[in-house]
């Protein structure tokens, strides 16, 4: 269906693209009502200076048939008035030029008469339709969709009860007095300090009942025996 979707909007881009420059290309009448002939020679050049050409659009020559014609030419061929060996030839008495590409393009009548009295054309097409109207761009290829992420658990974490040992108590700390003797000042008290036991982290439950249990039963032993001998 992607691809489909993707075909059908280069196709409608296209449509688009095509009507758009139909619609805006521009046919010019070379002469306007009069026409391409003697009686406007000395114009030509001033009116297609003060018009914009552009690729698609047209010229048009009206002319009578029987008396003149349109021959484009080479830039010296149309400097000399040469009429040999034109690139393109009408005669028609209605002409239509469109422009496929842009640079000069020049234009004589085909009576050397009348080209030598000025009826020749230059007409400069510009490389691109600079106030045609902007195109949206085409569609693009849709990408593929990334491969699911496969999201692992957390490692649990390793069971255990972490044991805190109690924090031994501080030293005990004695002041005996020293017995002054007869006359003399009684020295200062000696302080002793007597580090405290070290506390050993309480043991597990499954052996503080045994050591315990003998103890009791040395006891009782020890006070049968003492008996005995009593």
């Amino acid at each position: 269906m992607a691809k489909l979707g993707f075909a059908f909007g280069v196709l409608i881009w296209a449509v688009m693209a095509l009507s758009l420059h139909k619609s805006e290309a521009t046919q010019f009448i070379v002469g306007g009502a009069k026409g391409w002939g003697v009686s406007m020679a000395q114009s030509y050049n001033q009116w297609a200076e003060a018009n914009r050409f552009q690729i698609g659009d047209s010229l048009v020559f009206n002319y009578a048939a029987d008396q003149d014609s349109v021959l484009q030419v080479t830039q010296d061929a149309y400097a000399n008035c040469s009429i040999q060996a034109p690139i393109k030839q009408y005669s028609d008495g209605h002409t239509v030029f469109q422009f496929d590409k842009s640079g000069a393009y020049y234009f004589i009548s085909g009576n050397k008469a009348h080209c030598l009295k000025d009826e020749k054309l230059v007409v400069v097409v510009l490389a691109d339709r600079t106030n045609s109207t902007t195109l949206p761009p085409p569609p693009s290829a849709p990408s593929p969709a990334p491969p699911n992420d496969q999201t692992w658990p957390p490692s649990p974490s390793p069971s255990g009860s972490n044991e805190t040992n109690p924090s031994p108590p501080p030293p005990t700390v004695e002041i005996s007095p020293s017995p002054a003797p007869s006359g003399q000042e009684a020295p200062p008290p000696t302080v002793e300090i007597s580090p405290a036991a070290p506390i050993s982290p309480p043991p597990s439950l499954g052996y503080s009942i045994i050591p315990s249990s003998i103890g009791s039963i040395g006891a009782f032993v020890a006070a049968a025996a003492a008996a005995i001998l009593a």
